[in-house]
């Protein structure tokens, strides 16, 4: 007699997709694992400790490395961050303007900031603004010049992140807007940007990370004692001591900074996908 004469269905063999699925997953923590272990056991540790965590060399940085370096990176941040925001949400709205040499003018210059290393603007600004406006100085310095510098580079990419903001705002609230008596001006002040807004700020805020880091750009600018931040901060001291400990202190100070913001983003990301 037959299984099908039966009415018995043939019992299935192997493993199911879950429990394969499973063991694939184990293999590849256990081959991390060994990778992890092996580096561990190869590396010298005795000399990684002797060049990057000196203690004593780490205390001596404090509290300079926080009351001036920090400090210092703290504000060219967000003076590139608000100039970069001022001037990004002018090129945005430039870039869905009704005029054309508005929107031609806007695009040239998104494509060229954001196409050029922060590095060059950096440059360009520190050298190629003195020759070509001899006598005249950037106010503030050089925080003036990080501000700059910074801002130009930061309002391509903000102004593009504006704008697909403001377009991701539904077009009913602008029509809403124009038949309460609103100009197309006031109703894109006071209705669209401020929700454009809300939509934009986590992305903005990612922004804000990477201005922080791109912060260490000031060296080519040629800085004072009192004028460096946390990168410059901790190569001179390590070419002072010839050991790299202070870099190591700068790097977890860069973190101090950019975890919690890393965080903030991410809780801002959560709660517009929980609106939405």
């Amino acid at each position: 007699m037959s299984e099908a004469d039966t009415g018995l269905r043939p019992r299935r063999s192997g493993l199911s997709r879950r429990q394969k699925r499973s063991i694939s997953r184990g293999a590849q923590y256990a081959v991390f694992l060994a990778a992890v272990a092996a580096l561990a056991a190869t590396a010298d540790w005795g000399r990684l400790r002797n060049q990057f965590a000196q203690v004593e060399l780490a205390k001596q940085l404090f509290p300079d490395i926080i009351t001036l370096a920090l400090k210092n990176t703290v504000l060219y941040t967000l003076s590139g961050f608000v100039f970069g925001l001022v001037l990004g949400m002018v090129i945005a709205l430039m870039r869905l303007s009704s005029v054309g040499p508005y929107r031609w003018l806007a695009g040239v210059y998104i494509e060229i900031f954001r196409g050029l290393p922060a590095l060059l603007i950096f440059v360009f600004v520190g050298v190629a603004v003195p020759l070509a406006f001899p006598g005249t100085e950037i106010p503030g310095g050089t925080y003036g010049k990080v501000a700059l510098a910074l801002g130009l580079v930061s309002a391509a990419y903000m102004a593009e992140t504006i704008r697909a903001g403001i377009q991701a705002v539904p077009k009913g609230q602008m029509e809403a807007a124009r038949s309460l008596g609103f100009s197309h001006a006031r109703a894109m002040v006071s209705v669209i940007v401020p929700q454009a807004f809300r939509i934009v700020i986590p992305p903005l805020t990612n922004e804000l990370v990477l201005l922080f880091k791109d912060s260490s750009l000031v060296l080519f600018l040629g800085v004072t004692l009192q004028e460096r931040e946390l990168a410059k901060f901790g190569r001179d001291l390590a070419s002072q001591t010839a050991n790299s400990t202070p870099i190591l202190v700068a790097g977890l100070c860069y973190l101090l900074v950019t975890v919690p913001l890393g965080f903030v983003v991410r809780r801002l990301e959560a709660k517009a996908g929980e609106a939405k």
